[in-house]
């Protein structure tokens, strides 16, 4: 009796040990998992957590619709080997090569009901390549530009350019001449809050569910809504919580925003997004990058600001960066500035825009990301923060500086010059390093003892990161 006693608690023990051992792994597995999906970072908020570990986005890419270009892969590793991890993907098809989404009848007219293989192929492709590379998309729903003016009028969703609705069935125009910020195209008011346009709406939502058919199988992907925009909140507030729901409902956590067209980051439509973390879980502040020197960075630290005491901090990106000799907005030394600024006061992303606006992925650009990664591998970065009170002189827009009091410190160089320091370190004997930004060179380290102020003079002109620890 006793020895079946012993036996029976023996088995009982081996099968509550195989039970925990099962489920133990299945908890692993799935945290695993879980760990491995793009999310705002557990320990600092305002940045991003991947594969289990906070990272810095960082990138620059020739087009927005990159899913789109013949040399995709080729283009990705050089990416990759200057240390980007970050692309900008709109599903957009207006460009001159480009393939729509859907199948083009005898008739040159499109039907909705029909998907265009070689889109989504190349959709997949794009999908598959990033996350084998481990960069980042930033996805753009809605496309802005493609449904206003000439490219409205060659996009299937116009109702002279399928076979699915006509314009009185479904309100939409045939033409809308306007620029994007007059929002005269019903394509954005067919939701029910709005006009409630059930028919154009229900085509709207079969291209974002063929969208997700693709993406809620990686963990990698970020969703804006719209590019740009100036419509309704409505809108951009609906699809975000639908996107987010369809996540829900396949166990998943969507990231979304919306990238508004204001640039001045105060106007009232910004707290759409800043001021609303149960609908989007990040914010993109792009148009900040519109605005040059000690503007652009005023403007960043207090929108983080904001978002610290309102008890909503989350990620800022930067999906644009602006600034290309002979382009439209803004220099190349502006789109060079605005992307380091945009790291060293606290942004989570930081891409430069498709030339010619931008910098792309030229070698300029190139230099830039990989300096910036150089740097802040070298550091304690997601611990620090921007540090306007070290400098006790310096020109306008020269300098910038991050970093951990008593610890470290990053200072950033806009065109040469000198600046005046009061820093404590906790240890007077100090390492300076210094970094040629578009050679992506370190100099040789210096060891200095500090005193109480401290002169810095840059090596020569141009972009300098000095690094003191």
């Amino acid at each position: 009796m006793k020895k079946n006693g012993i036996l029976i608690a023996f088995f009982s023990i081996l099968m509550i040990a195989i039970i925990w051992g099962i489920v133990g792994y299945d908890v692993s597995k799935d945290e695993k998992k879980f760990q491995n999906f793009i999310e705002p970072s557990d320990k600092h908020p305002q940045y991003w957590s991947y594969l289990g570990k906070e990272t810095l986005l960082l990138g620059g890419s020739i087009e927005d619709n990159l899913f789109q270009i013949d040399d995709l892969k080729e283009h990705l590793e050089l990416l990759k080997s200057c240390g980007g991890n970050y692309v900008r993907n709109t599903m957009s098809s207006r460009d001159e090569g480009n393939v729509w989404p859907f199948v083009m009848n005898e008739n040159s007219l499109y039907n909705l009901d029909q998907w265009n293989d070689l889109y989504w192929q190349k959709f997949n492709n794009f999908l598959e390549l990033t996350s084998e590379y481990e960069i980042i998309i930033q996805i753009e729903i809605w496309a802005t530009f493609d449904f206003y003016r000439d490219n409205w009028l060659k996009n299937p969703f116009n109702p002279q350019n399928n076979v699915n609705y006509t314009a009185e069935r479904s309100k939409l125009p045939l033409d809308v001449p306007s620029h994007p910020i007059y929002t005269e195209n019903n394509f954005f008011r067919s939701i029910p809050g709005q006009m409630s346009l059930l028919r154009v709406l229900e085509y709207q939502q079969k291209f974002v569910d063929k969208i997700l058919s693709f993406t809620l199988g990686y963990d990698h992907i970020l969703y804006c809504m719209d590019n740009e925009t100036s419509v309704t909140s409505d809108w951009g507030k609906f699809w975000a919580e639908y996107i987010r729901k369809r996540g829900k409902e396949e166990g998943k956590v969507l990231q979304t925003t919306e990238m508004w067209d204001p640039w001045d980051l105060d106007h009232i439509v910004h707290r759409e997004t800043f001021d609303h973390p149960e609908i989007y879980t990040f914010v993109d502040i792009s148009q900040n990058n519109h605005n040059s020197g000690e503007k652009h960075w005023e403007n960043g630290i207090k929108k983080i600001t904001h978002l610290k005491n309102t008890n909503t901090l989350r990620p800022c990106n930067n999906v644009k960066i602006y600034g290309n000799d002979g382009g439209r907005h803004q220099t190349t030394q502006n789109g060079i500035e605005c992307f380091i600024r945009n790291v060293m006061f606290g942004a989570a992303s930081a891409r430069f825009h498709r030339p010619p606006s931008g910098q792309g992925l030229n070698e300029i650009a190139q230099s830039v990301i990989r300096s910036v990664r150089l740097v802040t591998d070298e550091m304690d970065f997601f611990n620090g923060e921007p540090l306007n009170d070290v400098f006790k002189s310096k020109g306008a827009n020269m300098a910038y500086c991050r970093g951990i009091p008593g610890k470290e410190y990053l200072i950033y160089f806009t065109d040469g010059g000198e600046v005046q320091l009061s820093l404590f370190l906790e240890k007077k004997l100090s390492t300076v390093r210094w970094m040629n930004i578009l050679e992506s060179s370190w100099m040789e380290d210096i060891t200095i003892e500090l005193g109480n102020d401290l002169i810095l003079e840059c090596p020569g002109p141009g972009h300098w990161f000095v690094l003191i620890q």
